[in-house]
């Protein structure tokens, strides 16, 4: 449960990492049972995780590997992207997406994100090319992609989905979680995300006995017993050790996923008062945004970011510089302009910390703090 904090806090943290981990003999006495059991490769806890991973997602299959990275990649590979192939994807989104692309050997194709966000499906149809293999859409910060629109274009043109889910565990559209709709869905374990690990982690989500058996195999060596290989493939197995303490915090997942969304819902219902100065994306009530960042534009980003620093709120941008801009896009021929909406969203989007620990006095000590800025009237 969150811990208690002075009236008024000198630090809104954006990591709750010290105080989701305060008590943790739980979790070191089982792992202290793994160790004396030396089952430390694909055992016992990782079967367990990817049991109560799946069933979670609500998907017959999990399979752990070793980041969420790997997650996307593993799946590219499963369904055979390589060289010559394009995956379309969005151009705001974490380097890991465009990452697993390229290192599986395919071009990445960006498309412009909507206002919320998440890449705008009335783009993704026009980027199809006879070298398309499959569409990568991004559940940026937990909101959730517009997959139905999504899912008729590749049923159309004959494409896989495969669903970067990353940042979006619980997230849903119409009742169905991410990473449930397309072929395969990727996941990330890392500290930060909301069901997190003390590493890195990955998961890799499919209704296809096919893709679930692929996958096995790729994550370890392509080897279909300890004396056979099928394939020659990668080492990337979620580790035993991280799936212990997995399978400790998914146990008050929606706990976390509701706070998250309580403690979103009052800052949209606070920064709504200030129209004008700031703006919040749409948010569609058939969709369940699980809130991995909290997002919105900001009047004066920076200036604001400057200010809440100062009086110790974690505040950050999230990415100042959009992937098609970055010295890695270069080969790929994109140009400032190409994408304006990532663009903006890039210049005047802030993240504030928005995690299940925080407490009522750094909630308003945010708002507070916000409304003071725009109040003043030099600004």
């Amino acid at each position: 449960m969150p811990m208690k904090a002075a009236s008024k806090p000198a630090r809104v943290p954006y990591s709750y990492l010290s105080r989701q981990f305060a008590e943790i003999d739980p979790i070191l006495e089982d792992i202290r049972a793994l160790v004396q059991s030396g089952d430390f490769t694909l055992g016992k806890p990782v079967e367990e995780f990817e049991a109560r991973f799946a069933k979670l997602i609500g998907v017959k299959h999990a399979v752990g590997v070793g980041s969420g990275t790997d997650a996307l990649f593993l799946a590219l590979k499963a369904i055979g992207v390589g060289a010559g192939d394009e995956v379309i994807t969005a151009a705001n989104t974490f380097v890991a997406t465009a990452g697993a692309i390229e290192t599986a050997g395919a071009r990445i194709v960006f498309v412009d994100s909507d206002e919320k966000g998440v890449i705008d499906p009335r783009l993704v149809e026009k980027a199809i090319t006879k070298k398309t293999k499959a569409i990568m859409p991004v559940h940026w910060a937990g909101q959730p992609a517009d997959m139905p629109a999504i899912m008729k274009i590749a049923e159309k043109r004959g494409l896989r989905v495969i669903e970067d889910a990353c940042q979006a565990i619980g997230s849903a559209v119409d009742g169905r979680n991410t990473g449930s709709i397309g072929l395969m869905g990727g996941f990330s374990l890392h500290p930060l995300k909301n069901l997190n690990v003390w590493g890195d982690g990955g998961i890799v989500t499919t209704n296809s006995t096919e893709m679930r058996d692929k996958l096995r195999l790729l994550r370890n060596h392509g080897m279909s017993t300890r004396d056979e290989y099928a394939a020659y493939a990668y080492n990337s197995r979620l580790d035993s050790l991280q799936a212990v303490v997995g399978n400790h915090l998914i146990r008050d997942f929606e706990w976390i996923t509701e706070t998250r969304i309580a403690n979103a819902r009052r800052l949209d219902a606070a920064l709504g008062r200030l129209e004008g100065r700031v703006t919040l994306p749409p948010r569609d009530p058939r969709e369940r945004h699980v809130y991995h960042l909290y997002q919105f534009r900001a009047e004066r980003r920076d200036e604001l970011l400057k200010f809440l620093v100062a009086r110790g709120i974690e505040a950050k941008v999230h990415y100042p510089i959009p992937l098609h801009l970055q010295p890695a896009s270069r080969p790929l021929g994109y140009r400032k302009g190409d994408f304006p909406n990532a663009e903006r969203q890039a210049a005047e989007s802030l993240t504030l910390p928005v995690h299940q620990h925080l407490t009522e006095e750094e909630m308003e000590h945010m708002i507070s703090s916000i409304e003071e800025f725009y109040a003043d009237a030099g600004r």
